[in-house]
């Protein structure tokens, strides 16, 4: 009768101690965003989604942020780029290129389209080349 029962996590855990709480984004645009693109995943059997999705629902201090000169060094005419992040505007870009990103400084935006570009978001890439082919991710 004197026998003490433990519960679970208390055993497992060590007492006083509780589990760690799962965060994630609580954002309901990423969340529908981080849906759409497994679900394209799938559908299209593009990898790349999954693997942009998996990079979005990161937490916002681990999201990717590339400069327009990182860009520049690693495309050339008329690429497409996916940054699962934000596009800042440190560098210059002296080719047109296609970004998707999920935000753009203003000062990126403005580089980007004076070189002839296009800047859009992540779905409108998806929508435009749902199989993902030749589409380069920056992070």
């Amino acid at each position: 009768m004197g026998r003490c029962i433990l519960d679970s996590w208390t055993s497992s855990w060590g007492l006083g101690m509780s589990p760690r709480k799962e965060t994630r984004s609580t954002n309901p645009h990423l969340v529908n965003l981080i849906r759409l693109l497994r679900k394209k995943s799938s559908k299209n059997e593009a990898n790349i989604w999954r693997d942009i999705a998996s990079r979005i629902s990161a937490p916002r201090r681990r999201r990717d942020a590339v400069n327009i000169s990182k860009i520049n060094r690693y495309t050339k005419d008329n690429d497409q780029v996916a940054v699962a992040g934000k596009v800042l505007g440190a560098g210059i870009i002296d080719h047109p290129v296609t970004v998707a990103a999920l935000d753009f400084s203003v000062q990126a935006r403005h580089k980007i389209l004076g070189a002839k570009g296009k800047c859009m978001s992540i779905p409108e890439l998806v929508e435009m080349n749902p199989k993902g082919a030749d589409v380069k991710i920056m992070g």
